[in-house]
């Protein structure tokens, strides 16, 4: 049995995982879930230290991808975070944008002022898969809307893609 002891999950016998194991993580005062996910029933340890250098390296996962987020929005030819952005101006009600937004700020315009309140919710991680080491998902509020700007990210924490789903 290869014991192995990963920050907010515990402890693991990586040549005998479970499929799917989840927990929460405290950043920036908002709980982030973050679960971990294996294809098949053994792991390399080496990839485990990768998932822990994601775990403890949140915050500075979710600084780089707010820049991803912003290169999207300011990305002529790229269109998923502006999309986003539209359609949630176009869709919630002056109550719920009013929440969001100052109507009055008259320095950023309200797409600016949405694309400010991207939050991170959600963190996978997925160590024994070939092609995505992460996926973290970003949100202007879970309790406002069910779509998700999601990006797919490497082992190196380097941009695959960027989308959005629901």
């Amino acid at each position: 049995m290869a014991k192995y002891i990963l920050p907010h999950f515990g402890q693991l016998d990586s040549e005998n995982v479970d499929e799917y194991y989840d927990t929460t993580i405290n950043l920036h005062d908002s709980d982030i879930r973050v679960d971990l996910n294996f294809e098949s029933s053994s792991i390399e340890t080496s990839r485990l230290e990768i998932a822990r250098r994601f775990i403890e390296q949140i915050a500075d996962f979710d600084y780089k991808n707010k820049k991803y987020i912003e290169q999207d929005f300011k990305d002529g030819d790229a269109d998923t975070v502006k999309t986003y952005i539209e359609h949630h101006l176009d869709e919630l009600g002056d109550d719920e944008l009013n929440e969001l937004i100052d109507a009055s700020n008259k320095k950023l315009s309200r797409q600016e002022q949405l694309l400010k309140k991207f939050q991170l919710v959600r963190m996978g991680l997925y160590p024994d898969s070939e092609e995505q080491f992460a996926i973290f998902d970003y949100s202007i509020g879970e309790e406002i809307t069910q779509y998700l700007v999601v990006l797919f990210v490497n082992e190196f924490g380097n941009l695959d893609y960027i989308t959005m789903e629901s």
